[in-house]
């Protein structure tokens, strides 16, 4: 990532006083920043480094230190499970493990850590964990390898080139004509692909402030924990020009509003992602005075790789292709990414070839915009032949008040039914008014005949949503399917009287 730290170079050089990064303890400006990743990357002696702590200054510095001194950053996710964590240390190889949690590494690896690791004022344990000499080899140039939570239990790294990282970096803050006064806010985890890109490189690349305080310090525990009156109190002390939100935490973030907490007026441009919006969750924000714009993208493409910016908007869009990629759609509808991609699975050979499935179902309209309408593997047919993309009924569900979270199912059978976690308070005729809402802008096949109320949200730790709040189907499913098939015997016994 050689152009991202020159001009963190050029930034100190030239404004070094303004402040780059800062958490709820500790602010650096460019120059200290600077003084902070040459003393760091002195002391990095390992070549494939793994970073498991929470949104820091310090989480900062060291991911930046390890790709000045040429070596790889693994970050490893802190709402990952134990086994997830195990495997990805593993499959890695890392030499080393940096750590603010050292009981959790301790107990994983039955080790103790062998020295501290002092940055940003921060002090991080110290873990070998040991690969024995055998380990995966890397791809010629790999810069990061970032790690996708799955539903199988073991994530796979994407290996990525840092001019793949800084490409999207740069295509982002010329996207939303990111200035050195903009201020972002970090309210999704560093060691994901997207904050990682969107809400450090991008605004370091611009000159502008990236603030990375602990989650826990904006109301956010886990993976999908949320208090939202702490995260509304963040937004209003640290003032963000731009955010990056999943869709549930827009959902939070227009219903806090709706009750009367103002939206931050800093506020210019809020990118959402990581899972489909519905077109009504976008604009209900934006009569909130929320201003948010719906993106795409993938870790094996570094990222964003479409986003709706103002003069080139459609709602219901995920926006047009960036720059630095090319889309198309292939005969079965799924959508092919061209461009510079990841350079491949960590243990599988390099990726041949420029383009990349995306495993996504979608559409481009004649002007450009890219329509997301599932993922090809969760699709399914009704009994009367009808092809249902759930993840486009779930944001409809979704969109307005009364509900959290939702799950659909369908596949052959003659209608199609969800799991809903409500909003919490909302009584159960805020349900029923919810999906009588979401079925008048679905199709007749498409629509929701009966629920079942889940008694617990979809999260990491019960193994029933990703890490982006996506829903993992066949586990609601599973955990659910004495309701769900009382529902389709109910509908049958009322179809035959």
């Amino acid at each position: 990532m050689k152009r991202l730290l020159f001009r963190i170079e050029e930034h100190a050089r030239r404004s070094p006083g303004a402040v780059a990064v800062a958490d709820g303890a500790t602010q650096l400006d460019y120059a200290a920043l600077q003084h902070e990743i040459e003393d760091a990357a002195e002391r990095l002696p390992w070549d494939r480094v793994g970073l498991l702590a929470e949104n820091s200054c310090g989480w900062a510095v060291v991911d930046l230190a390890v790709a000045r001194r040429g070596g790889v950053c693994v970050p490893m996710p802190v709402f990952f499970s134990d086994g997830q964590l195990l495997h990805l240390i593993r499959d890695a190889g890392l030499d080393v493990v940096l750590t603010d949690a050292p009981e959790r590494v301790s107990r994983l690896i039955e080790s103790r850590p062998v020295d501290m690791f002092v940055v940003a004022g921060q002090r991080l344990a110290i873990f070998v964990p040991g690969h024995g000499g055998k380990r995966s080899a890397l791809p010629a140039g790999t810069a990061k390898v970032t790690y996708t939570s799955g539903t199988t239990g073991a994530p796979r790294g994407v290996c990525l080139s840092g001019s793949s990282v800084e490409r999207v970096a740069a295509t982002l803050c010329d996207a939303v004509t990111a200035q050195p006064r903009d201020r972002s806010l970090a309210l999704l985890p560093l060691s994901t692909l997207l904050e990682n890109v969107g809400g450090l490189y991008a605004p370091l690349w611009a000159g502008g402030r990236a603030q990375v305080p602990s989650l826990e310090d904006c109301g956010i525990t886990g993976s999908s924990g949320l208090d939202p009156r702490r995260m509304m109190l963040a937004l209003a002390g640290y003032e963000p020009t731009t955010l990056i939100l999943v869709p549930q935490l827009l959902k939070a973030l227009t219903e806090c509003v709706v009750a009367g907490i103002p939206a931050p007026r800093s506020l210019r441009f809020a990118a959402v992602g990581g899972a489909p919006s519905s077109a009504a969750l976008i604009r209900r924000a934006r009569t909130l005075g929320i201003p948010a714009f719906e993106g795409y993208g993938l870790s094996e493409a570094a990222s964003v790789v479409t986003l709706n910016v103002p003069g080139a908007d459609r709602p219901g869009s995920a926006g047009r292709a960036l720059p630095h990629v090319r889309l198309a759609v292939d005969d079965n509808g799924e959508v092919v990414v061209h461009g510079e991609l990841f350079l491949g699975y960590l243990g599988s050979r390099a990726v041949a070839g420029t383009g990349w499935p995306t495993g996504d179902l979608g559409r481009i309209d004649e002007d450009g915009y890219l329509h997301i309408v599932g993922r090809r593997k969760t699709a399914f047919a009704t009994a009367f032949g009808r092809n249902v993309a759930p993840e486009w009924v779930e944001s409809e569900l979704v969109a307005g008040p009364g509900v959290a979270q939702a799950a659909v199912f369908g596949e052959g059978r003659p209608f199609n039914v969800a799991v809903i976690v409500p909003m919490p308070g909302a009584p159960a005729e805020a349900l029923r008014d919810a999906v009588d809402r979401a079925n008048e802008a679905l199709p007749d096949y498409a629509r929701v005949a009966a629920w079942v109320e889940a008694d617990a949200p979809f999260v990491v730790a019960n193994g029933l949503a990703s890490a982006a709040g996506a829903p993992h189907r066949a586990a609601i499913g599973e955990r659910y399917q004495p309701q769900i098939q009382r529902l389709y015997e109910q509908g049958e016994r009322h179809a035959v009287l």
